[in-house]
């Protein structure tokens, strides 16, 4: 009952406007009182779970996405895309599904592919035939590959907080990722079948200078993915060693490559990302105090035994994790989902039979359908103010994605666990 309180609190306190910090401080402060816990016994361990060198990677990868931004990889990536796919109908909207991936490989945050990607092809794409509208609730979902196209800040922290493997968890994530790239292409397809409007045709030599040509100017941006990726799974660097390699490499290609970023860009996005992280490691810290109580007080099994006394069957328990991380989801950010749900129902995951690894994808998947729906839906609310179009107009393109789109993505995730585990378990993770 008190673990409920406070997860209530926490939510009432978001809902009315109290800031995320804060309601994560409150939460604690309850539990210390339902449970009589000196809360300063326990802010020692708060301090030692965040003074971890997995979690160096966050600020390395959230300064590596606005770096993109501000030195001009990402307008490379994207124009490189678009030479690949953006002549027919539905073009342009692959491209920019494909664009979130590639971004979502390189920075592992959605917030940054909307401010990127939505800033470059909003309007291009409303000149090809897309609506504003539509378009932005096609970058609201696909900018969620960011949580899903490893590397993923959402995966780090899951990982640091369930005690999990980090290359581990960014493995799992890869087979809905790109499960979800290919249903969100085939939707757009569906979608923009009558699309009057279509690039000019080119001549197979022009289309490959084309493509030859931004492929060119594309090189050094599309070598973080491979020196991030590469590096880790091939045993060079640790996450944070790939992150901290990305950053280093990023800035020497924005000042001196393509000459976008300069010194100002470069302290701004210093102060940008210095925000970020600050927040997020605040919010941990309270998270990691509130798991420790928690966890004294046995609420996890206690948790366990309620769920697998009251329903016997494994798939009904996973149908209920599914809704309540969606709702979760529509009132919370991804942070917010990770830091107080993981730790709960990690352990009724293993008491059923579900790895804690594919228990990684299926919160993912269930965070980029959560991250898009009313009340808080933060990345809609986002990418309405990239594509200047009002909320109202956004929602029903939103819910044909992600009712048929997004949704079995997790559902398969959920049920059919070879889509996350054959990756790590290949690797040797599982």
């Amino acid at each position: 009952m008190g673990a409920l309180l406070a997860i209530a609190a926490v939510i009432v306190l978001m809902i009315i406007g109290v800031p995320v910090v804060y309601s994560f401080a409150a939460m604690t402060f309850i539990l210390s009182i339902v449970y009589s816990v000196d809360v300063s016994s326990l802010m020692t361990t708060g301090f030692w779970s965040v003074n971890s060198i997995i979690l160096l990677a966050l600020p390395l990868f959230v300064m590596t996405g606005y770096l993109m931004q501000a030195g001009g990889l990402a307008s490379r990536l994207v124009s490189f895309v678009e030479a690949l796919v953006g002549r027919s109908k539905s073009g342009m909207g692959s491209t920019m599904i494909l664009a979130c991936g590639v971004f979502g490989a390189i920075s592992g945050t959605a917030s940054a592919a909307v401010a990127s990607i939505g800033t470059i092809m909003i309007d291009p794409m409303e000149k090809h035939g897309y609506t504003r509208h539509y378009t932005s609730a096609l970058l609201g979902i696909s900018s969620l590959l960011g949580i899903l196209i490893p590397p993923s800040i959402t995966m780090i922290l899951y990982a640091v907080v369930t005690r999990q493997s980090v290359a581990a968890c960014f493995l799992a994530t890869i087979g809905p990722g790109i499960l979800l790239i290919i249903v969100l292409c085939l939707l757009n397809m569906y979608k923009m079948r009558n699309n009057p409007i279509q690039a000019e045709k080119l001549e197979f030599n022009e289309r490959m200078r084309n493509i030859g040509s931004s492929g060119w100017k594309a090189i050094p941006a599309l070598m973080l993915p491979v020196i991030i990726l590469g590096g880790i799974y091939g045993g060079v660097f640790t996450p944070t060693e790939a992150a901290a390699v990305a950053v280093v490499y990023s800035i020497p290609v924005g000042l001196f490559i393509y000459k976008e970023l300069d010194y100002k860009k470069l302290f701004k996005c210093l102060i940008a990302a210095a925000t970020t992280t600050g927040v997020i490691m605040v919010i941990l810290v309270f998270s990691f105090v509130s798991s420790r109580i928690l966890t004294l007080e046995r609420v996890p099994q206690e948790l366990t035994d309620i769920l697998t006394d009251t329903f016997q069957s494994k798939i009904l328990i996973l149908l209920l994790v599914n809704i309540f991380l969606i709702l979760l989801g529509m009132i919370m950010d991804d942070v917010s989902v990770v830091a107080i749900v993981s730790p709960l129902l990690v352990p009724v995951m293993e008491h059923i039979g579900v790895s804690p690894v594919q228990f990684a994808a299926i919160v993912g998947t269930s965070v980029v359908i959560g991250c898009n729906s009313p009340p808080m839906a933060p990345i809609l609310f986002m990418t309405c103010r990239v594509g200047k179009v009002g909320m109202s107009k956004v929602m029903k393109p939103a819910m044909f994605f992600m009712f048929f789109g997004a949704l079995p993505v997790m559902l398969v995730t959920t049920y059919w666990s070879p889509l996350a585990m054959f990756l790590p378990e290949a690797f040797g993770f599982a």
